[in-house]
């Protein structure tokens, strides 16, 4: 077994000792640790630990860090836990992974193995790699929240430091023009100007606990996409009202879709926000991964199964 702490994460400082030690007395076998601390390290960490092929990941972090590790062990034998260290945890919350830190390792202990879905976007990277992304890729808006979110105030906010971030971006926030295509020919193209963001979803929740859609999960092998027009100050106040449990995809500015491959053209290129963390711009394809990465949930989790090998 390997455990990676990412000592950048809100919860990450002075977690790594007793996360191991509580590892330690699990019974779950020995234990090989690794840490890093800038986000510039974590690929090659994972590239180093996935070399030795682990029956089991153990990941501390948030979601930016979890989606590394989720793509590094998509399609291999090695089951990814999640011990969730970070600010908003959209990826623990939807498969009901407790936060507290004896509960989490509890769960990898006495919980169960479930396979789910992970979104790739295919995009202008640096390396040219297709990247992965387990809750949501957005363009727009959520870009500019997170250049707002501080790390001063991840910690002293917490999830809270979201909604204060969304407030300056909008403030910032200068409309787009995208056009949505869809390669399996399941939707017509989609045109649209005036845009406030565009999303596509591969899980269920994302900025602290906000829903993709009501339908939205990551055991369905699809993506929830949705585009949000901009309008007047009280259409985004009623629109915001209903981001808790996913309803506003009903409201007439918003344009919602599921499909399994998506492109996205904007009128410039832009960059793309992958669970937190800006790693691709336009234009970009996105794609499900049908059933590609193992992980431990609780028992009574209800949010995926194991119902089969990763798609080819």
């Amino acid at each position: 077994m390997s455990l990676l702490v990412n000592g950048g994460a809100r919860r990450g400082r002075g977690t790594l000792a007793a996360a191991h030690a509580a590892l330690a007395r699990s019974g779950l076998g020995e234990v090989t640790v690794h840490t890093v601390t800038e986000g510039a390290d974590l690929a090659g960490t994972l590239h180093a630990i996935t070399a030795t092929a682990p029956d089991l990941l153990v990941v501390g972090g948030g979601d930016g860090t979890v989606s590394c590790a989720a793509g590094a062990v998509a399609g291999t034998r090695t089951t990814l836990g999640v011990l969730p260290l970070g600010t908003a945890n959209d990826f623990a919350r939807t498969l009901q992974i407790p936060s507290e830190l004896d509960a989490a390792i509890r769960t990898l202990v006495e919980g169960k193995v479930v396979d789910v879905d992970l979104g790739r976007v295919d995009g202008a990277t640096a390396d040219s790699r297709a990247r992965a992304y387990l809750n949501v890729a957005s363009i727009g808006l959520s870009t500019g929240v997170t250049h707002a979110l501080s790390p001063r105030a991840k910690r002293l906010l917490g999830p809270a430091a979201y909604p204060v971030a969304t407030v300056r971006a909008f403030r910032r926030h200068r409309p787009f023009t995208a056009c949505l295509s869809f390669p399996d020919g399941d939707h017509p193209d989609l045109e649209m100007t005036d845009l406030l963001q565009v999303a596509v979803g591969n899980g269920r929740h994302y900025g602290g606990g906000n829903a993709v859609s009501p339908v939205a999960s990551l055991d369905d092998h699809l993506l929830d996409v949705y585009a949000i027009g901009r309008g007047r100050m009280r259409d985004h106040v009623s629109i915001a009202r209903l981001f808790r449990d996913g309803r506003f995809v009903e409201h007439d500015r918003v344009v919602h879709v599921r499909t399994r491959r998506v492109q996205v053209l904007t009128d410039q290129p832009m960059p793309v926000n992958l669970d937190g963390e800006i790693a691709a711009r336009t234009p970009a394809s996105f794609t499900v991964e049908r059933n590609a990465v193992r992980v431990v949930v609780p028992h009574a989790s209800t949010a995926a199964t194991l119902d089969g090998p990763p798609a080819p």
